[in-house]
């Protein structure tokens, strides 16, 4: 069976999640939550039914010596790998409506709770996306992952087609599509905030007013061009989170928080402490280690 054209296959799979937004920013979180326990349990699953695959071949490659070289090379690419890292697990976008939902239901002890769910959250999703992690690189070899890296397709999709087994052949795929609609609609609610509270300062500047109505069709209209003109074009996704998001990422989660604590009075509760050190540091890291790809 011939498969369907690139750029009608995105623009059809954009205008079905984009009729998900339609219904608001409610339908959205309650999608998310829906989706989230079934895929990470599939995920946890799949990861296990991969042990057996394991082979170490990622070790063989590696150079076990001690020398100042092997020290200086494995510290070098720990840094260069930091803006992936920090890409891969942010999530951002969402924590917007996430802390608007919480402020709804729990009002004044929102905070409070708040930063409870996000404790076990970010231990479960730690523990999660680092454990598959290792079980797809320890199934795998160097020369398969450079293949996947040059073929441009997420994990799931080079496992599907790698291990011809009926259950990762079909289960595989599903699990690729429901973690980019997860991803699709966390970052939509957050870019769409952006975008449109941009549009209203611009618009205020001038002396001028946006009906919301109208507003959301702009973002609409643009975010559905622009992710298929990307989704069409199917550039590097590792070459854009290194060049583009990496940069991006690293600038909104680490150093604007901390200059926004900092100048303003509303967040001075947050000042002086300890983690906001160990965030900038961070940042700085992480910036640099994107500033050394690009120009060295």
């Amino acid at each position: 069976m011939t498969s369907p054209p690139r750029w009608l296959l995105s623009i059809i799979l954009i205008l079905g999640l984009m009729t998900i937004v339609h219904f608001g920013r409610d339908m959205v979180v309650k999608a998310m939550s829906i989706l989230v326990y079934p895929f990470v349990a599939v995920l946890m699953l799949l990861a296990l039914y991969l042990i057996p695959e394991w082979t170490g071949a990622i070790f063989q490659q590696a150079n076990t010596s001690f020398d100042a070289a092997s020290i200086k090379g494995l510290l070098l690419t720990m840094w260069l790998i930091i803006p992936t890292m920090v890409f891969s697990f942010n999530h951002s976008p969402i924590i917007s409506s996430f802390a608007v939902s919480q402020k709804e239901t729990y009002g004044k002890n929102a905070d409070e709770k708040s930063g409870r769910i996000l404790k076990y959250a970010h231990m479960m999703m730690v523990f999660t996306v680092m454990f598959f992690v290792f079980s797809c690189v320890l199934s795998l070899t160097p020369e398969n992952l450079a293949e996947a890296k040059a073929q441009n397709i997420s994990i799931l999709s080079y496992l599907a087609n790698h291990f011809h087994t009926p259950l990762i052949e079909y289960v595989a795929p599903v699990i690729a599509f429901v973690a980019i609609t997860k991803s699709f609609l966390g970052h939509y609610l957050g870019a769409s905030e952006g975008m449109q509270g941009l549009m209203i300062k611009s618009q205020r500047s001038r002396g001028k007013a946006i009906k919301m109505r109208n507003l959301e069709r702009i973002t609409a209209v643009f975010m559905i061009i622009t992710c298929w003109i990307i989704a069409t074009l199917n550039p590097s996704i590792l070459g854009i989170i290194e060049t583009l998001g990496g940069p991006v990422i690293a600038m909104i989660l680490f150093i604007m928080p901390m200059y926004a604590i900092s100048k303003v009075p509303a967040m001075q509760k947050y000042r002086g402490h300890l983690s906001n050190v160990f965030v900038v540091g961070m940042g700085l890291i992480a910036i640099s280690a994107i500033l050394y790809t690009l120009f060295v």
